[in-house]
């Protein structure tokens, strides 16, 4: 994504070094890993399974575990983006191409988390781990808006006629946050160097 940052800014992140951040971390990064896991097993097995993984990190309580296992397991059940994680759905997934309203010298070659193609639409969902995660729309870095609009053109080229729908999931949370059509056209004319 840093080569779709036009100001070369990155977002702002919470140091691990700093006071309190280190279960912050710890948190995002064992959700991310069951985020990425959970979804290529039975759904019967998802808490069993959440539930021995964090067993095995002694240093947290398990007040801590039990939350974490809620959070993950409320956005695999969230309906409107379960398909993500369901049947058919594809982990860490490559994209690679060229997309409508992109510049025409420029190649998307990029890895999203989860990807999923259904009879109407295609699903992409990117994880970031930003601490803290920014609260609305308003708050999301440039470049993530960059790079999830550059996504879309690529899977609009390779399927025009299925409506393509965008969302970050912020692993300190975690939380989902889908990203409407009309700000990823507001991106894709940033990428382009054309007036928003």
């Amino acid at each position: 994504p840093s080569a779709l940052a036009p100001d070369g800014s990155a977002p702002a992140t919470l140091s691990p070094l700093q006071p309190h951040a280190k279960l912050r971390f710890q948190r995002g990064r064992l959700i991310h890993e069951l985020l990425l896991r959970l979804p290529d097993l039975p759904e019967a097995q998802w808490e069993k399974q959440a539930h021995r993984r964090l067993a095995r990190e002694q240093d947290l309580e398990e007040d801590t575990r039990k939350q974490m296992v809620e959070a993950t397991l409320a956005v695999l059940r969230q309906p409107i983006f379960a398909p993500l994680f369901g049947p058919g759905s594809r982990a860490e997934a490559s994209i690679v191409g060229r997309g409508p309203g992109l510049p025409e010298d420029m190649v998307v070659n990029g890895s999203v988390d989860r990807l999923v193609v259904t009879e109407s639409e295609v699903m992409v969902l990117d994880f970031k781990t930003n601490r803290p995660p920014p609260q609305t729309l308003d708050g999301v870095a440039q470049v993530y808006l960059n790079q999830m609009a550059a996504y879309r053109a690529l899977l609009l080229g390779n399927w025009p006629d299925k409506k393509v729908r965008c969302a970050l999931l912020w692993t300190d949370g975690p939380r989902l946050m889908e990203l409407p059509d009309q700000i990823l056209d507001d991106a894709l004319r940033v990428i382009a160097g054309l007036p928003s």
